[in-house]
């Protein structure tokens, strides 16, 4: 061993001053002083020249020595002496080096690695770490790391070991960046003796090894699965009852589906737990062997949740029920066991013998076909079917009494009973024998509230399709309105009413925006239209339009309006809210017999909590302002109700209805944030709820009030307006109508003959009037794509969609919109505004 007090092997650290050696200076200069005094007159200057020339030669000589650092400040001499002595005390190697090469320090323990007591025999960490190929690259790895200056660490194995007698040495080596000291890098080596933790560490496997022989050769099978199914461990036992190669568990290739049978596995995967539980669950199930035969096993299966409740792996015992009979008791408790399970499971089961008659059924079959039990007539399964459906199950349940198998389930409805409605069921029959005697099995499942949802699902479906056709049409259809309107208004400017030809453009404008009318509807209906919502106080809003209600409904038809109190505000477009309730109160006085009725409008504040009461499965919990529109009339029959909400669907003579009112309705109401839910009944009235979301207005926001009138407008202005639209007859019209009013227009038909136009004539472009939909580039891509070329002319967007339908693709900027169908003046309107 190294002698600790004995000088540190490789330093450079200075010892600090000594307070004698500056006493005896200061002595010494004193002295000089008194003999200069002393000496005669002549000899006193030489002297004293002497003397300085001495001193400041040794000042020479001291800054020099401290320049090259053989001589340093005490204070940093006893910090850095502090710093080594620690270093020295460490049991780990440690040792500095500047470059490659060059050792700057190593301590003691380093020393004793090298072997040598003197810093001759210090060998770089490259030197002293020689051998196999191994450890030639591991010693390689940690040189290029240390000369890219970062960190990195290596485990060797060196045979014979540096120290000791053992046969095999284990290091522990790391190396890290102290930092740059000039233009080299100095960086720190540890090298720790790590053999008796790898030792301790094969001990370890080895009784790991060990443990897992004695469970791979247990009496008993054993397995670890995770909660995804995947079974990590298998011992050697349980993989030979089973027929598999032990190679193939564990790597991802065998789960619990593999093994159990029957769906078993849902079983144990279904097992729950709290926070930190641990469940032990014993179930008897049978096991698939991989030649595909049965196993019958019984199962102690554990599982440990965490503390978030999730489940870890499971521990499952396997005890072969094959091995044995089992006792008597153990017998009787499965036969309660599994009559336990067998009447209370949600399916209903029954096994019925070959005349039809249910022989055997749990709770579930008889609460779903009680006229199945009574057995009064012959096959009495069957009581419970409607007529058409019964031949069906009739045949499947005789395939299975004549031992066939895949028997594919039957649909069926079930018969009305105290007046509930039609329910239905799903049969599924397989063959079974009891006591030697052919017979058969039935699972039923109720499917009445799966067929609601698949029939709702496929109604949604249906209307979504049509009011993307209804929205396309409309879209298509404004764009001809737009020409007709337009040119309609441009031949109105050209003409006196005193023309003979006067009144008849006038009609064709009226009939225009009749139709437009149609287009707002079905847009409507597809939610595309677009809406200006504004904070809404229902209350009022339906108090301004009872006056309106009431003369429309005429003097035998009552208009009752009730308000619940302190209602919650929403935001809606308020001309289409009026729409919504115009149209209801116009169908439900046409629903009244001649000689009249009542209809009731009631406002109310739903809370989140009440909305379950509805029984709209589709109602999503919130807060919302509830309007019902009630009457007493006639009543809608079921089969209509289903087709209400359809475009085009009316059930008035020819003439007196287009079939759009309540689509307009519905398309409002969901483009709103909201729902309407129909109810009646025949004979007795009809009932329509329309649910809007609440809305909290933020501060300073409030209702909406009408505008006053403004006194007429000059339409003539200035400036330069590119027009793109790729319908001719719509780009023809505004380009003729714009240059009318004083305005230089140029056209384009798409995207990209705008950019050309725009590259071509620069800023001279004050606004750009565009369609949104075009082909080859969009409305919504020429405007990107202007901003990237720091075009900063401003854009009015025209199209027969909603603006919200596109404005979401479009990136941040300010545009203005103007839909289809427009009249000249909207059209001249939106431009001068925008140019303003």
């Amino acid at each position: 061993m190294t002698d600790r007090t004995a000088p540190p092997a490789y330093d450079r650290t200075e010892r600090p001053g000594n307070v004698g050696l500056v006493l005896a200076l200061a002595i010494a200069l004193v002295g000089a002083i008194v003999v200069a005094s002393l000496l005669p007159a002549p000899a006193a200057p030489k002297f004293a020249v002497g003397l300085l020339a001495l001193l400041a030669v040794a000042g020479v000589f001291c800054a020099f020595a401290y320049a090259v650092g053989f001589l340093r400040f005490p204070g940093r001499s006893t910090h850095l002496d502090i710093a080594r002595r620690i270093a020295d005390s460490f049991s780990e190697g440690l040792l500095v080096t500047e470059g490659d090469t060059q050792i700057v320090y190593a301590n003691d323990a380093y020393l004793e690695l090298c072997g040598s007591r003197d810093p001759a025999g210090l060998l770089t960490v490259e030197r002293l770490f020689s051998g196999p190929a191994e450890v030639s690259e591991a010693i390689y790895r940690l040189a290029q790391a240390s000369r890219a200056g970062r960190a990195h660490a290596e485990d060797v194995r060196l045979v014979p070991p540096l120290t000791g007698d053992a046969e095999v040495g284990w290091y522990r080596i790391r190396v890290r960046p102290l930092g740059r000291d000039g233009a080299r890098h100095t960086n720190l080596w540890t090298v720790v003796d790590a053999t008796a933790d790898r030792q301790r560490q094969e001990n370890v496997f080895q009784e790991l090894q060990h443990a897992i022989d004695f469970l791979d050769h247990a009496p008993a099978g054993f397995f670890s699965a995770g909660p995804d199914g995947a079974i990590s461990y298998m011992n050697k036992t349980l993989a030979g009852w089973l027929g598999y190669d032990l190679t193939q568990v564990g790597s991802g290739g065998v789960s619990l589906a593999d093994i159990v049978a029957n769906n078993g596995s849902t079983l144990l995967t279904a097992i729950t737990g709290g926070s930190g539980e641990v469940r032990t669950a014993q179930i008897d199930l049978d096991l698939k062997r991989r030649n595909g035969r049965s196993l019958p096993v019984r199962l102690l299966h554990r599982v440990a949740f965490g503390q978030d409740g999730a489940p870890g792996a499971s521990r499952t015992l396997v005890l072969n029920r094959t091995a044995g009979e089992e006792p008597e008791e153990d017998l009787r408790a499965a036969e309660v066991r599994f009559a336990r399970f067998f009447n209370s499971t949600p399916m209903a089961i029954a096994a019925v013998d070959p005349d039809g008659k249910v022989t055997r059924s749990n709770a579930a079959f008889a609460k779903l076909l009680p006229q199945a039990l009574k057995g009064a007539a012959a096959w009495p399964v069957l009581a419970s079917v409607v007529e058409r459906d019964r031949a069906a199950l009739k045949e499947a349940m005789a395939a299975a009494l004549d031992n066939r198998g895949d028997v594919p389930p039957i649909d069926a409805a079930l018969e009305e009973e105290d007046g509930l409605p039609t329910r239905s069921a799903r049969f599924f029959v397989a063959p079974s024998e009891d006591a030697g005697k052919k017979g058969a099995t039935i699972y039923a499942l109720d499917t009445t509230e799966h067929r609601k949802l698949q029939e709702g699902f496929a109604q949604s479906q249906k209307m979504q399709a049509v009011g993307q056709l209804a929205g396309g049409v409309a879209h298509d259809f404004n764009n001809m309105l737009t020409a007709i309107i337009g040119y309609s208004d441009l031949l109105l400017a050209n003409h006196r009413p005193t023309d003979p030809s006067f009144q008849d453009i006038i009609q064709i404008k009226q009939t225009a925006n009749r139709a437009a009318g149609l287009t707002r509807q079905l847009l409507a209906f597809s939610r595309r239209q677009t809406l200006r919502p504004q904070v809404l106080q229902l209350g009022d809003v339906l108090t301004e339009l009872q006056l309106l209600l009431r003369r429309l409904v005429g003097e035998k038809v009552e208009v009752d309006l009730k308000h619940g109190r302190d209602l919650w505000f929403v935001k809606a477009d308020i001309n289409q809210f009026e729409q919504v309730i115009i149209n209801l109160v116009v169908n439900a006085r046409d629903a009244m017999p001649e000689s009249g009725g009542r209809i009731q409008l009631r406002t109310r504040n739903i809370a989140s909590g009440e909305c379950a009461g509805f029984g709209e499965a589709s109602l999503t919990p919130a807060e919302y302002v509830l309007i019902e529109v009630e009457d007493n009339g006639s009543g809608i029959a079921p089969d209509v109700m289903a087709k209400i909400f359809e475009p085009f669907f009316t059930t008035k003579e020819v003439g007196k209805g287009t079939g759009l009112g309540l689509s307009m309705v519905f398309g409002i109401v969901k483009q709103s944030g909201g729902f309407v839910f129909p109810a009646s009944e025949v004979g007795r009235g009809t009932v329509f709820r329309i649910f809007l979301p609440r809305h909290v207005p933020e501060v300073g926001e409030v209702t909406a009030k009408p505008e006053a009138a403004k006194p007429a407008a000059d339409y003539t202005g200035q400036g330069t307006i590119l027009l793109v639209e790729d319908e001719d007859a719509v780009r023809a019209f505004a380009a003729q109508a714009l240059g009318s009013r004083g305005y230089n227009v140029m056209e384009a038909a798409s995207g990209l003959e705008a950019l050309e136009v725009v590259e071509r004539e620069g800023q001279r472009i004050d606004l750009i009037v565009s369609d949104v939909v075009m082909p080859e580039m969009d409305g919504p891509a020429m405007f990107a794509e202007l901003r990237k070329r720091g075009v900063t002319a401003k854009v009015v967007f025209v199209s027969g969609y909603a603006e919200e339908a596109f404005a979401k693709n479009l990136p941040e900027g300010d545009f203005g919109f103007l839909p289809k169908p427009f009249s000249l003046k909207q059209l001249i309107e939106t431009v001068k505004a925008s140019l303003e």
